[in-house]
């Protein structure tokens, strides 16, 4: 008898509907037919699983004592002796109770599969072995059942079980995944928006790489050699040159391969400048970068393979994709390049695909804005051939006419045109200056060795005078033709290099790009100049202010006046661009007349965008003075006047006070009193943190200290505390949390119902600590949410007399000056929760709070038990 097979349902977390979708897959097995039993279903008390149960035989489970309970497990030995068809097995990876057939469950299904026996079962996403570091730093929760991920990887079928957070939470809330109880703890610990997000996207991305399996598999069958990438993040290296269209266009063909992968086109900047790259060109793989959805990067770095390898780990990248050298062989004597620089120190951490394409080998072949016009190896060439050719041909040809028969050599006509020959490859090659020096030594040569009489500087034939002039002639003419050529070929280059700045530059205009910075550094990079600053004065007597500057990377500052630059460039009659490094020609200042005039208008837009910044602060300000005034005429007032009259009850001389009323006067005059306490100690902090003023004193302390503290003054029937002994200490200044938890409980009791008091819990995730607010009333929707911790921000129909809605804003404006953060989220069963996040103190890790406790191989959760405030 063959193998079983396994079909799995996965899932990102429990309550997704994994087991209802195991026993509607049994459901209609049986019928068509088929044999199946039940050998193992948990349904955690669900009502609507309790029901799927219903008209499906379940084999009895086997009883098991361990510790003084009682446990029931799957009987594998009664499902063999049934041998059914197809069995159903829930909570794949659930660890058996000491004393069952075998360890774990996984084991009790090998051996069904074995016995022929097909298996439907079920497991969690976080209970595969090779998840559970990425799970516990996600949840905080370490998952105690696991199994291996090979035994998922094996399944015959492996169907994904998908639901959204919003969903799941709602299905929560409604208490149709743990009794209500456990609602509370649970959404608020391991079933959070941000954690079934991510499991969510766990459990996507595995069972796309079993995707992956399966295609593979069948390609191999099928004999398909094409390759299908999984989700990847792939870094660029370009260099400025054409190549990088071919790099950025294979990058994205890889990167369609796999779902949600990532392209990051990267520049390497030396610090020497930009003379190897275009600007258009770069500008071009930009863009092209941005059309195909990836990023474009520029970095400077001396060492370019270190650079290039440290950014790829920097952004987490799997891959990097180069293009092969365009250097000539002969430069190979240099070192061995970047891509087997990178290809080599990479690590197995990173892919490295060296991509060929149409240069290589070709040289760089970028225009040059300065440097040689014919370039170094050529201009060695024409002296070599120039001097040394010259000298070469004599002895060659004064060798073979001492061996030649007659008593002449080539003859003297031949003899010019062969060093008439070399001075033209000479000029060819190294341009003018080679050229004439080829002339000279030809001519010098031909006159001594070749025209009678020979081995003298005599010639007496005229007619070697005028094969002499006329070969020295043309050696001129034919160098100045290459010379002008070689002058104009540069031109052409330097022109179409300086428009391709003044368009990168255009471009960045229009872009609106505002970085004053990121421009002086172009700047230093352009012209290859150690530092670049930006200088203005108010007057032509006043000292000159550095507006902004980008220094070199030895620590050399930028000049402070345009006297101590190599190189100034006034901008209008107050400003100028200074740089120092080196002396620029009177061509570069064309272009860098551009830049200057750039810089400032990218300065006055900063001051502009500060300048409308601070307007919108004044106007911010005259809203709050507005509000303030419209707060002070009521809600100040109203406690005032209470006061006011009831003291002027008892000054009356007209009416005899009984005891009972005086003291009902005295404890309304005290409670407007405490009124305006409160309203007024909020105004202040409003106004210390509007200028900034706040600064916390951070102590370690126990939440238990001072919570407890800022309820004072609460009714004991509002609020139900539930603040675990064993939390860690968190980082805090007292008085600012006491202040801050005052307000927000004080807003939760206002809003919630008088029968529901408020719950005030704290809990440990990770490396923070949560205290969380929950209210019963009638809730605030998410498009309101940040707009209530505005000052004087007052939500839905709230009494004019309940305060200027400054409290919650005076909260968040402590909990960040903490280092904290405050935030609202729907309490399930409607209502409000106030979240506030705390850092733990340093050195103090926290304790696991036991959220959630693993309850077979389904996480579930347990709150402890609130007690009173006090």
């Amino acid at each position: 008898m063959g193998r079983g097979k396994l079909r799995i349902y996965l899932g990102a977390a429990p309550g997704v509907g994994k087991t209802y979708a195991m026993l509607s897959e049994g459901h209609r097995r049986v019928e068509r037919g088929a044999d199946l039993v039940v050998g193992f279903v948990e349904h955690h008390g669900r009502r609507r699983t309790q029901v799927m149960m219903h008209g499906l035989e379940e084999v009895p489970r086997r009883e098991l004592e361990y510790r003084g309970s009682t446990f029931t497990e799957m009987d594998v030995d009664a499902v063999l002796a049934r041998r059914p068809a197809i069995a159903l097995v829930d909570e794949l990876a659930h660890t058996n109770v000491p004393g069952s057939r075998n360890e774990k469950r996984w084991q009790d299904v090998e051996e069904l599969l074995r016995a022929g026996i097909d298996v439907v079962s079920t497991v969690n996403i976080q209970h595969l072995e090779s998840l559970g570091d990425v799970v516990e730093s996600i949840t905080g929760v370490r998952q105690r059942e696991t199994l291996p991920d090979e035994v998922v990887r094996r399944a015959d079928q492996i169907e994904l079980v998908d639901m959204s957070p919003q969903a799941l939470r709602r299905r929560m809330a409604h208490g149709n995944i743990y009794a209500p109880d456990k609602v509370d703890a649970a959404l608020s610990n391991y079933f959070r928006p941000g954690n079934l997000t991510a499991l969510r996207e766990l459990a996507l991305l595995w069972t796309a790489d079993r995707v992956d399996e399966y295609l593979q598999q069948y390609r191999d069958e099928h004999s398909i050699r094409s390759t299908w990438q999984a989700r990847e993040r792939i870094v660029v290296g370009l260099t400025g040159g054409p190549e990088g269209r071919t790099l950025i266009r294979r990058a994205a063909r890889m990167a369609a391969k796999g779902s949600g992968s990532e392209i990051l086109a990267v520049y390497i900047a030396r610090s020497d400048g930009l003379t190897s790259a275009s600007p258009k060109e770069l500008a071009v793989q930009r863009t092209l970068v941005e059309d195909l959805g990836g990023t474009f990067h520029h970095v400077i770095g001396e060492d370019i393979p270190g650079a290039l390898l440290e950014f790829a780990r920097g952004v987490n990248a799997t891959q990097i994709v180069l293009g092969s050298s365009r250097r000539k062989t002969w430069q190979y004597i240099f070192g061995p390049g970047v891509g087997t620089t990178v290809a080599r120190d990479s690590g197995p951490d990173l892919d490295v695909h060296i991509v060929t394409h149409d240069e290589v080998a070709k040289g760089r072949g970028l225009p040059v804005a300065r440097g040689a016009r014919l370039g170094r190896s050529r201009l060695i060439a024409g002296w070599v051939v120039g001097v040394a050719g010259p000298a070469l041909l004599t002895l060659l040809l004064t060798g073979t006419g001492a061996t030649l028969a007659s008593e002449a050599g080539p003859g003297f006509a031949n003899e010019v045109l062969l060093f008439l020959f070399l001075n033209v490859l000479a000029a060819l090659l190294g341009g003018m200056v080679p050229a004439l020096a080829s002339a000279a030594v030809g001519s010098l040569l031909l006159n001594y060795y070749f025209t009678p009489p020979t081995h003298t500087l005599t010639i007496a034939d005229p007619e070697n005078i005028v094969a002499i002039a006329i070969f020295v002639a043309v050696a001129v003419c034919v160098a100045s033709v290459v010379d002008l050529a070689a002058r104009r070929t540069h031109q052409a280059a330097r022109l179409r290099a300086e428009s391709e700045i003044l368009s990168f530059l255009a471009g960045s205009v229009l872009r609106g790009e505002t970085s004053l910075e990121a421009l002086l550094e172009r700047v230093r990079e352009t012209f290859a100049m150690d530092s670049v600053a930006l200088l203005e004065r108010e007057s032509d007597v006043a000292p000159w202010t550095c507006a902004g500057s980008v220094g070199s990377h030895d620590g050399t500052p930028a000049p402070e006046r345009p006297e101590d630059a190599e190189v100034d460039m006034p901008v209008g009659d107050h400003m100028a661009l200074a740089l120092s490094g080196r002396v620029l020609p009177a061509e570069d200042r064309r272009v860098l007349a551009a830049f200057a005039a750039q810089a400032a208008v990218v300065l006055d837009r900063q001051r502009l965008a500060q300048q409308a910044g601070q307007a919108r602060e004044l106007a911010e300000g005259n809203r709050i003075r507005t509000a303030l005034l419209a707060a002070v005429s009521h809600d100040l007032r109203t406690p005032l006047a209470a006061i006011k009259a009831a003291v002027s009850s008892l000054r009356s001389d007209d009416v005899a006070w009984s005891e009972e009323d005086e003291a009902e006067l005295l404890e309304g005059i005290e409670d407007g009193a405490d009124r305006l306490d409160h309203l007024v100690g909020n105004l202040l902090d409003m106004s210390r943190l509007q200028t900034g003023t706040v600064t916390p004193l951070i102590r370690e302390i126990d939440l238990d200290e001072v919570v407890p503290m800022a309820l004072v003054g609460v009714p004991m029937a509002k609020v139900v505390l539930d603040i675990p002994e064993e939390l860690p200490m968190v980082a805090v200044d007292p008085g600012l949390l006491e202040r801050g938890v005052a307000n927000i409980v004080e807003n939760a009791v206002k809003y919630s119902p008088p029968d529901r008091a408020v719950l005030v819990s704290a809990s440990a995730l990770g490396d923070r600590v949560e205290l969380r607010v929950a209210d019963g009333g009638p809730g605030v929707p998410d498009s309101e949410k940040d707009r209530i911790f505005e000052p004087f921000q007052r939500y839905g129909d709230a009494p004019r007399g309940a305060g200027v809605g400054l409290g919650l804003a005076v909260a968040r404006g402590f909990a960040e000056a903490m280092g904290g953060r405050l935030t609202a989220e729907d309490t399930p069963g409607g209502g409000m929760t106030m979240v506030l996040t705390l850092r733990v103190a340093a050195g103090r890790p926290p304790v696991d709070p036991g959220l959630p406790v693993q309850v077979g191989s389904t996480s579930g959760t347990t709150t402890r038990k609130g007690r009173p405030a006090t």
